[in-house]
């Protein structure tokens, strides 16, 4: 492989869509919609589901970061759309503040918890005019319950639980991080995203600048928790955790759950009903825990992107049947890998040339095989 440009090189545009920032896809505008606290009350899930379909093509995308992508917009709507997030309470001060606000939370915790209070201290935090300037995907993790659940999605900064059970604050990619309490963990926090923006050089992520042997501030010294919970549809105590095949639901899907109950959000395809006891019968949703579509990633893929080369969910629904037990399976309409940044048992890379099968890899990787077809993929799988 050269530095030269191939022709199916992917553009990698650095930065992720907003509400106020959307993004020109194939199939329209793409609207990022991140919900304050990553839970929607029932009224606004039900008020986006039916902007959704009045300004976009109806379809809408959970990401790994818990955020909800309105695919289709229309760009003589967008003005609408915006107007009626605003009504809904959806939308940032502004762009810039909007750009910093990625934070993804622990869907299991209570109302009036630590948690919660965090959540929406940092929300604050992050709007004032001395936030730091960060990279465009830096984020932060809430990760406070009883047991990490967010190590292995993505995140800069992290706030969890020490193995004694107190709070600290880890930079991602360290193994120790600093004991914090309620009332300093926001400010230690902010104080770490202004020592990474002094220090990150052109390095965009916390785990990127350690790797290179940077040395963190004094204070790092407390052991985490090691995460062993795996995600998976079904009850817990905050309610019901409903699967949703490559993330993606309908604006009919999402007005049937408002129905149930307020919505919070996951980075795992997946959405918790607060307070259900039971699965929702709903187009769209994966009930059952050994559905293998629950270990497949996919991106939006040809047509609905323009850089993709493949229709990427067809060829997953029909691989599906034959993942074997356990594994993973990413399928990437280019090398920029955007459902799955981390490697994946199998993952599948659409090219200018074919299909390219990786072990153990990423969309970008090196391939084992090259070449396949659609019904010659099945078999060399």
């Amino acid at each position: 492989m050269t530095d030269a440009a191939r022709p199916d090189d992917p553009l990698i545009k650095g930065w992720c869509p907003g509400a106020l920032r959307p993004m020109l896809s194939g199939d329209g505008l793409v609207v990022r919609v991140r919900p304050f606290g990553g839970r929607l009350r029932r009224a606004q899930a039900d008020g986006l589901a039916s902007l959704a379909a009045a300004h976009g093509n109806g379809l809408i995308d959970l990401s790994s970061r818990g955020n909800l992508q309105l695919r289709g917009v229309r760009e003589d709507s967008f003005e609408a759309l915006i107007e009626g997030l605003h009504g809904l309470r959806l939308l940032d001060a502004n762009a810039e503040v909007e750009g910093r606000r990625n934070i993804l939370t622990t869907p299991f915790w209570s109302v009036g918890d630590e948690t919660e209070y965090l959540t929406a201290a940092l929300t604050d935090a992050l709007a004032k005019e001395d936030a730091p300037n960060l990279p465009a995907k830096f984020g932060f993790a809430v990760d406070t319950g009883d047991q990490p659940v967010l190590q292995r999605a993505s995140a800069d900064i992290r706030l969890e639980r020490e193995a004694q059970g107190g709070l600290i604050l880890r930079p991602d990619g360290a193994a120790l991080g600093k004991q914090v309490d309620v009332n300093t963990a926001i400010g230690e926090a902010m104080q770490l995203a202004h020592w990474f923006a002094a220090n990150r050089g052109t390095h965009k992520r916390m785990a990127k600048l350690l790797a290179t042997g940077q040395s963190l501030p004094t204070g790092f010294t407390r052991s985490m928790q090691e995460q062993t919970y795996t995600p998976t549809p079904g009850l817990s105590e905050q309610g019901v955790l409903a699967g949703l095949a490559f993330g993606q639901l309908t604006a009919q899907t999402l007005a049937g759950l408002a129905k149930h109950g307020a919505l919070r959000m996951t980075p795992w395809r997946m959405v918790l009903i607060e307070g259900a006891q039971d699965m929702p019968q709903l187009p769209g949703l994966i009930a059952a825990q050994d559905d293998p579509l629950l270990r497949i990633a996919a991106c939006t893929g040809a047509p609905g992107c323009p850089q993709a080369l493949i229709e990427t969910r067809a060829l997953a629904r029909a691989l599906a049947p034959h993942l074997p037990v356990g594994q993973t399976l990413h399928v990437s309409g280019c090398a920029k890998g955007c459902a799955h940044p981390n490697p994946a048992a199998l993952t599948i890379t659409g090219t200018a040339q074919g299909l390219s099968l990786i072990h153990n890899g990423r969309a970008s990787d090196d391939p084992a095989q090259t070449g396949h077809s659609p019904h010659s993929i099945l078999k060399a799988i």
